[in-house]
C-alpha cells in the first residue's frame, strides 16, 4: 500500500487535533505544528469536514477541532475522508472486475488485502496516537524485524 501525502498529512492534522485539547486550533498552528503546506491543509481539512471527522468555526476565536471523541475516531475514518475506499484494484471493488482462469484467485487476494488493511487501520483511533500508544495487536506487528525491510 502506498500512502499519499494527503492521507499522512490528514492524520498528521487530525492527531494534533486530538492531542490539542479539544479547543478550536488555526489552520497555521496545525501547519506549522506538523511542517505542513498551509495550502494543502486547507483542502485536507475541507475534506475532513464534509466527512465530519472535524468541525469548524470562523473568526478571531474560530479553528478546528474533532468532531468526535478522539476515541471514536480510526485512522480508517481520516484516511476513508480524504482518500475514499481504503483499498480497491484500478479504482474499483475486485467483484467489479473479471479475473479470468489461473487469474481467478486474484479477486480473492485483493479481498483479503483489504480486509487486512482494515483491521489494522480500524485497530488504532486518534486517542491511541495522541497519547503515543498502539494497541497490543498492532504494536507487535512492528516488532516483527522483517515488518518494513527491502523486499
Amino acid at each position: 500500500m502506498r500512502v499519499s501525502a494527503k492521507a499522512d498529512y490528514a492524520l498528521r492534522a487530525t492527531v494534533e487535533l486530538a492531542a490539542g485539547g479539544g479547543g478550536p486550533i488555526k489552520r497555521n498552528e496545525l501547519a506549522d505544528a506538523q511542517d505542513i503546506p498551509a495550502g494543502f491543509l486547507e483542502n485536507i481539512l475541507l475534506d475532513l469536514r464534509q466527512a465530519e471527522v472535524i468541525r469548524s468555526q470562523r473568526g478571531p476565536e474560530g479553528g478546528y477541532w474533532l468532531a468526535r471523541p478522539a476515541e471514536e475516531i480510526t485512522v480508517a475514518d481520516v484516511v476513508r475522508a480524504v482518500e475514499g475506499p481504503l483499498a480497491s484494484v484500478r479504482g474499483e471493488r475486485p467483484g467489479a472486475l473479471s479475473f479470468r482462469g489461473s487469474a481467478r484467485p486474484l479477486e480473492d487476494l485483493w479481498v483479503a488485502v483489504r480486509a487486512s488493511l482494515r483491521s489494522v487501520l480500524e485497530s488504532v483511533t486518534l486517542a491511541d496516537l495522541a497519547k503515543g500508544e498502539l494497541p497490543e495487536e498492532i504494536a507487535a506487528l512492528t516488532r516483527d524485524p522483517d515488518a518494513w525491510s527491502a523486499h
